[in-house]
């Protein structure tokens, strides 16, 4: 008589380990990679990239840097990238299920934007080989595949047959579905040319939205530490589109009244913490003093929004980054969890944008800028210097 295997969640403590625990301590020791408070400090003191170069041959990028002669933003940002994809394809290699399916649900936003991004690209008459250039290594297809995306009419039929003999063997092809059949059923069956009809943003923001949607599903399924930590990322994520997306509406056509409660609500996850009270909020403004009103009532969010009420130098964006990055870095403090998968390479992104900050800022001459970026587990972030004073 065989056994049956033992039915637990992925936070269950008898079997987590035995799972995913190697694949866990490798995640958590990369934690160390991270450039620290005295790493920032050096760089921004530099006078030239060769200056920026010397620097992080002391750092975890140095390998990928040591056949770099003339260091470019561009170029540090490509290498950073490429060092963070073969640390996230080697975790990928570790891993079993259900976490494999986990880190494949990562990759699949990185998918969609390279799709719109081809669309995009060749709608504007740009090449297709510098735009696969530009795609994100993490999202990459076949290469046939990704050369095939771009060559279908921006019409009804071709939109059906791009799904139909291409995006369908894809991963993220069943929110490609969904959004053709969405946009099926608003014009009485029949797929109008939604290249046309509506914007590349907005497509992207709805496969965006069912992306998230199946990632909260699937972590809710998963139960356990996994369920309450990446549930509570993926609905702030969540959140953060739906404002995103009622701010950029405004000045829109998005924003006339009759898209308002049709269209742009349809953009709205449903999940996160706005969800459904605060989404049907967001539906009815029209400004950006209206959205200002309803976020005061969500603790959550009226001090980001704050930020940008104010005129203060911070934009809001760089006030969503501060709220990812502590969000992010507390996943790093439960245990036997997936979430923190996630916090890492997410982390790492933002690692990456500080370093073509500080790049630029010193290229451009532009030193006063300089500091005006979101440090990773610093000891200086608003948050931990609150806590100490406290």
């Amino acid at each position: 008589m065989t056994t049956p295997a033992p039915k637990s969640t992925p936070g269950d403590m008898s079997t987590f380990n035995i799972l995913h625990g190697f694949t866990e301590a490798l995640v958590r020791g990369m934690r160390s990679s991270f450039l620290g408070d005295s790493d920032y400090h050096h760089l921004t003191q530099c006078e030239s990239l060769d200056d920026v170069r010397l620097n992080l041959t002391e750092s975890d990028y140095s390998d990928v840097l040591q056949d770099t002669n003339t260091l470019t933003p561009s170029g540090l940002q490509s290498a950073a990238v490429e060092k963070l994809v073969t640390e996230f394809q080697y975790l990928r290699s570790q891993a079993v299920e259900p976490m494999g399916t986990f880190l494949d649900f990562i990759t699949y936003e990185y998918m969609i934007e390279n799709v719109m991004l081809l669309l995009k690209g060749t709608l504007s008459g740009r090449d297709i080989n510098e735009l696969i250039e530009q795609c994100h290594p993490l999202g990459m297809f076949k290469e046939s595949t990704m050369r095939s995306i771009p060559t279908f009419e921006s019409n009804a039929r071709g939109w059906a047959d791009l799904y139909q003999t291409v995006l369908v063997d894809t991963p993220v092809g069943p929110y490609f579905s969904m959004f053709l059949q969405e946009s099926s059923n608003r014009v009485g069956g029949e797929v109008r040319n939604v290249i046309e009809e509506v914007e590349i943003e907005i497509i992207k923001s709805s496969l965006i939205k069912y992306w998230i949607e199946d990632f909260a599903n699937f972590v809710e399924k998963l139960g356990g530490e996994t369920a309450e930590i990446m549930g509570d990322i993926l609905k702030v994520r969540a959140d953060t589109n739906a404002i995103n997306i009622t701010l950029n509406s405004f000045g829109t056509p998005l924003n006339e009244p009759a898209m308002r409660s049709s269209d742009r609500k349809r953009l709205y996850p449903a999940v996160g913490h706005l969800y459904p009270v605060g989404t049907s909020m967001l539906s009815d403004v029209s400004s950006e003093e209206e959205l200002g009103r309803v976020l005061e009532l969500f603790p959550k969010y009226s001090s980001i929004w704050n930020v940008h009420a104010a005129g203060s130098e911070k934009s809001i964006d760089d006030a969503f980054y501060e709220r990812d990055v502590q969000t992010l870095e507390l996943a790093f403090e439960g245990q036997m969890h997936f979430g923190v998968f996630y916090a890492y390479v997410k982390l790492k992104e933002q690692e990456i944008r500080n370093l073509v900050w500080i790049t630029e800022c010193i290229l451009q001459a532009q030193k006063d800028e300089i500091n005006k970026f979101v440090p990773v587990f610093s000891r200086h972030s608003p948050w931990r210097v609150t806590t100490k004073s406290r």
